[in-house]
């Protein structure tokens, strides 16, 4: 066993064309097809075996190829618009530096476990990665101050590979990552840089490699370097990997060493923003800089709530890591000292009395002034998750909000669409993608040009299932019959499905075969053809899961479906990108409410392939009964079969009473009612769910805040975080005084249009009355529940002190509708520093009156 160092030898490029090694370390030729070309040009086959990795494709192409293009006049007039292009971008000013120009030196952090940017740099396994690599697309297209922070995988998630017997395999590459769109970050003395984390009993070490998205920067970690012991290089070996030792380790690793990552590279944001649970240490990390200078704890964890926002993903229990006391005292146990806490009120910072643990969710959330779902029901669904932390606040009041996740349009739109779209609704349509009523040019595309287009898109996402089962069938050494008919596979005039997504059993891919009679007729038709494109991968270690892929594999080999229904292996980027071009439905089918968000379907839906789905994550927010299809409905059932049955029954009526027969409808030689819902689709979804929407709502609603917030908080040497933290421990110790004592209201029946009085006595013992909010809170009486629903709240003016201790409030109930109002009165909490009301989760009720 001997050891070597690697260093990666660039090409000597021709003086003509040398812009395209930087360039190839610019993520920024992901979601640009021109730039994509230029590599494609000097060598299509090349380019197609490096997997679209321009620095892959760099290190391989041979010399006189690029020779042959640097005297080609097509292809230099090319590579000049493409660098006028990019250097534009790098440098105009963009929508953060025209709406916050005294932010611009203010940098926001955002660290996640995985990013999926394109297929070439495979450190992501789902949609989780690919939402934060468009996260950084778009923090990049709006000129963000923007930095993240990540691991890099040697190995990434998994290959999936099918084998002939229909089982997924689980295969782990060796990327070299001299060969990807990465490169090491260097010190100012030329040397690499690395960082140190300490774990039980030894220092792990972590060199530090940077990816370049457009104007932003992406830190990230790599554990495997020789000043590690050979089990601690494996730490960022594979995603989502190992057991519950290798998953603390990862996270000790990406929270606390991505911050000690930013501050070695002198970089010190104002905001962090937490993407799901697994970075949650970094809030540890950052209260410990604070105690290590002499701010105490308490003020310190202020500070940090102040400036951080958190984002979870899953309603799903397995999705929140968990982790047994014991583990937490073994791997952090040496930061109770250093935090100055006992050992139980640490583990309070994440404690889970539910499931015995320490939840890195409830960890976010205690140490993130702002949370959020990733869609409107998801944010719903996680309060009723979490309504246990907040006492007797409403459910919906629970300052657990929503951003509903969005799509880079760029990255996900076929060029052959982009065209046709620049054409019709105009050559600078992309300066505004989230302006509806340019959106609404759709009506103006030629029915017979939209559809030619989807045809085309179809006709190639067909040829590449072709291509991609011949490849998997020769690599297993199937028959040479078996490999020639799979050229008669698919029929490009057959109304086609696309199911792809990860194969988690709540995900329900098998829906679609309850009832295999039935559907086989839909798929034998004659006249009116249905046919299914499948792909997915599932975790290695879910077996149940693979299952569903074994159970589908087998299906799509029975008579029956042969050729009708296929499943493809290794569902990535690439893939995705093909499938979401060109089938003419999008199905999904989740076991409601459990789909937190759900991004392939917007994918799609930008390419005008309709969505077809249970009215889970962000489908209820979109659908609006033309511009797709809804399976079942919003609510509860008594159990999942009793759900199967409803939303099967559903979906194969849709199919066979509305979906078939309006695809298959001819009028002048075009299904104008398809057409039709097309361009409803494409009208009302894409500019309703791009991430250009979704970052600027973060940066609007949570980075301008949290910036100013933790400025605030830190002024004056923290006082203002010190006295916000003896404002909350005064009044949590003497809530227990504050009673509402007289409610009196002048007439309970009065007409529309008027106020009702409503005086109200409230003793608050030592509390001072501009220390809380009395309120007025009223809605519709639930009488199942016996509460209000759709809650309002008016504050209550101060009148006069009647005693120590006791005073007197007056508001006016405003009656704009008939009908019975249930009304009552509450205090709660109020600072001018809280970042919502009940930051607090304290709220005395009026007893009844």
């Amino acid at each position: 066993m001997y050891f070597f160092r690697t260093i990666s030898v660039k090409p000597k490029l021709p003086e003509q064309i040398s812009r395209l090694q930087e360039l190839a370390y610019n993520l920024w030729f992901s979601w640009n097809s021109h730039a994509q070309l230029l590599f494609q040009r000097i060598n299509s086959e090349l380019w197609e075996e490096v997997y679209h990795n321009p620095v892959k494709f760099l290190l391989h192409v041979k010399r006189k190829d690029l020779e042959a293009v640097a005297h080609d006049p097509a292809y230099l007039d090319l590579y000049r618009r493409v660098f006028t292009d990019f250097d534009y971008y790098l440098t105009a000013d963009k929508w953060f530096q025209q709406q916050h120009p005294e932010l611009c030196r203010h940098t926001i952090a955002y660290f996640s476990a995985e990013f999926g940017f394109h297929e070439s740099l495979p450190i992501y396994s789902g949609g989780l990665g690919v939402l934060a690599g468009d996260h950084c697309k778009s923090a990049s297209d709006l000129g963000l101050p923007f930095v993240a922070v990540g691991l890099l995988y040697k190995h990434g998630y998994f290959t999936q590979k099918i084998n002939r017997d229909g089982w997924q395999e689980a295969v782990y590459p060796h990327l070299n990552f001299y060969e990807m769109p990465i490169q090491p970050v260097a010190r100012q003395d030329g040397c690499e840089a690395t960082i140190s984390v300490d774990l039980p009993g030894r220092t792990v070490y972590a060199k530090l490699w940077q990816a370049q998205v457009g104007q932003i920067r992406v830190i990230l970690l790599d554990a495997d370097v020789a000043l590690n012991r050979q089990e601690d290089r494996k730490l960022t070996g594979q995603l989502y990997g190992g057991g519950l030792d290798t998953r603390i380790s990862q996270e000790i690793l990406l929270g606390i060493g991505g911050v000690k990552a930013l501050r070695s590279l002198g970089i010190n944001p104002d905001v962090w923003h937490i993407n799901e649970g697994h970075s949650a240490f970094l809030t540890l990390e950052r209260v410990r800089e604070l105690v290590q200078n002499g701010i105490p704890v308490t003020t310190a964890r202020e500070v940090i709530r102040a400036s951080t926002i958190f984002t979870t993903h899953t309603p799903v229990p397995a999705g929140h890591d968990i982790f047994p006391a014991e583990m937490i005292d073994h791997y952090l146990g040496h930061l109770y000292r250093q935090l100055g806490m006992d050992r139980d009120a640490f583990l309070e910072l994440g404690w889970d009395r539910d499931r015995n643990g320490f939840n890195m969710t409830l960890l976010a959330m205690n140490l993130a002034g702002y949370c959020n779902g990733v869609s409107r029901l998801h944010g719903e669904v996680t309060r009723k998750m979490f309504r246990w932390l907040y006492g007797m606040v409403p459910v919906e009041e629970i300052p657990i909000t929503f951003v509903t996740n969005g799509i880079h349009m760029e990255t996900w739109l076929a060029q052959e669409l982009n065209d046709l779209l620049t054409t019709h609704l105009g050559a600078d349509w992309k300066k505004h993608l989230t302006e509806p009523e340019w959106w609404e040019k759709i009506s103006t595309i030629p029915d017979e040009k939209l559809w030619q287009t989807h045809q085309t898109l179809k006709g190639k996402t067909i040829q590449f299932v072709r291509d991609s089962l011949v490849k998997q069938r020769s690599r297993n050494h199937e028959s040479v019959e078996q490999i020639r008919e799979v050229q008669d596979y698919l029929n490009p005039q057959a109304l086609t499905i696309g199911f792809a997504r990860r194969f988690a059993t709540y995900k329900r891919a098998t829906l679609l075969f309850r009832d295999r009679e039935r559907l086989i007729k839909m798929l034998n038709d004659p006249e009116r053809p249905l046919q299914i494109i499948f792909a997915g991968k599932a975790h290695p270690a879910d077996q149940p899961g693979k299952e569903l892929i074994k159970q589908i594999y087998d299906i799509s080999n029975e008579e029956p479906f042969r050729g009708k229904v296929v499943f493809l292996e290794n569902y990535d980027i690439n893939l995705a990108r093909h499938l979401t071009h060109g089938v003419d439905i999008w199905l999904n089918t989740p076991r409601w409410p459990m789909e937190a968000s759900g991004t392939s379907g917007m994918k799609a839906a930008l390419n005008g392939v309709l969505h077809c789905s249970v009215l889970d994550g962000w489908w209820p927010e979109a659908y609006n009964g033309e511009n797709g299809f809804a399976i079942g409905e919003e609510k509860n059932y008594l159990n999942d079969e009793e759900q199967d049955k409803d939303d099967v029954y559903s979906l194969y009526s849709l199919l066979e009473n509305f979906i078939i027969p309006t695809y298959y409808k001819q009028e002048d030689g075009l299904p104008r009612e398809w057409i039709k819902l097309m361009k409803a689709s494409l009208r009302t979804i894409p500019w309703q769910f791009s991430t250009e929407r979704m970052v600027q709502e973060y940066a609007e609603r949570f980075y301008v805040q949290a910036i100013a917030r933790g400025l605030t908080l830190t002024q004056e040497n923290f006082q203002v975080a010190a006295d916000l933290h003896s404002f909350k421990r005064f009044i949590q110790e003497n809530w227990h005084h504050v009673t509402i004592t007289a409610v009196e209201a002048k007439g309970n029946h009065v007409n529309v249009g008027d106020e009702l009085e409503v005086n109200v006595r409230v003793k608050l013992g030592p509390i001072s009355h501009e220390a809380v909010q009395i309120e007025l809170a009223y809605g519709q009486i639930n009488n199942n529940t016996n509460t209000l629903q759709n809650l309002n709240t008016t504050p209550m003016k101060f009148m006069a002190q009647d005693g120590e201790g006791t005073y007197r409030f007056t508001g006016r109930l405003p009656l704009k509708e008939q009908g019975t109002l249930g009304y009552t009165v509450r205090i709660r909490p109020a600072h001018p520093h809280f970042a919502h009301h009940f930051e607090l989760p304290l709220v005395t009720w009026a007893p009844c009156f």
